[in-house]
């Protein structure tokens, strides 16, 4: 979950920013949550890549631009990732405008989409000293119905070892994370992917999860491999990829005590990313993963 924020004061001037949500700090575990400041400069202001993604271009989160129209101002968000992503938006004082329509106000934006998505009348002669926009952003469309679809075993070439599994209380007990599973894997591992899917994100460095994927899966949730190799993503943002494909390697970077892959699938539930129970597969059969900390030693994979 990430949030961007414009703050103008007087007519001309405008500062977009993305800061931190004040909430829990697995709620929004693996949408890149980087702060960046560009100088104040006339409305509109330019379209520019936002820290947390690589590459960038060719896509960068949610966009938020203001623009003077000398009666109001046109309030107009953009996403360009290759996925929907749910945003709302909020106004904080304001003195002296009138929102159309009503704000805070939500909206979902396709892929590659422009909106809209409110405008701030000048409510008579009275000055506006300033105003602050507030834009959270989510992927993924809370509309979309994840299906029971088969998850194959996203590594080869090592071993299945289950270092934490579903709910475990290191770090899997919020709920973007329960039903996420940490795979120990030597650093260079192949990553592959589980299941077919749109690349939706690349995040590279994030204090959390270090380097990551984000894949889109065709009913609307999405996969995400992080803790990855540093420069070992071997897809782009807007290719899709197969089942089986290797997309990375694993490594041991961010918010990680050991080598490992943390795999979840997550689905956006309004405004909140959750994550999902999946079942995946070996060569020998469907992995029963434990769902405590306490027991998450191991998956157990049936004999042929």
């Amino acid at each position: 979950m990430n949030r961007r924020r414009a703050l103008t004061t007087g007519a001309a001037l405008l500062l977009l920013q993305l800061a931190l949500l004040p909430v829990a700090p697995a709620a929004a575990r693996f949408w890149p949550l980087k702060r960046e400041s560009v100088p104040a400069a006339p409305a509109p202001l330019p379209a520019h890549a936002a820290a947390g993604l690589a590459p960038a271009p060719p896509a960068a989160p949610v966009r938020l631009q203001v623009h003077d129209r000398g009666s109001h101002y046109d309030v107009e968000v953009s996403n360009p990732l290759p996925g929907p992503v749910q945003v709302r938006l909020a106004l904080t004082g304001g003195e002296g405008l009138r929102p159309a329509p009503g704000l805070p106000a939500e909206a979902v934006l396709p892929a590659h989409a422009a909106r809209i998505l409110a405008r701030l009348y000048r409510d008579g002669a009275q000055a506006v000293d300033g105003f602050t926009l507030d834009l959270v952003q989510v992927p993924g469309d809370p509309r979309a119905r994840a299906l029971d679809a088969p998850y194959r075993l996203p590594f080869e070439g090592a071993p299945v070892r289950l270092d934490q599994g579903f709910g475990g209380h290191y770090s899997h007990a919020d709920p973007a994370n329960y039903y996420a599973v940490d795979f120990a894997l030597p650093e260079g591992t192949p990553v592959l992917a589980a299941r077919d899917g749109v690349v939706l994100e690349i995040v590279a460095g994030d204090p959390r999860t270090g380097h990551a994927v984000r894949i889109l899966h065709d009913d609307g949730s999405m996969a995400v491999y992080a803790h990855l190799q540093a420069g070992s993503a071997a897809v782009r943002i807007g290719e899709r990829a197969r089942q089986g494909q290797r997309i990375a390697r694993s490594g041991n970077t961010g918010f990680s005590t050991a080598p490992h892959l943390h795999f979840a699938v997550q689905a956006n539930a309004g405004m909140q990313l959750r994550s999902i129970p999946f079942r995946m597969f070996a060569d020998a059969g469907e992995l029963k993963f434990a769902r405590d900390e306490t027991t998450a030693q191991g998956a157990s994979v049936p004999s042929r």
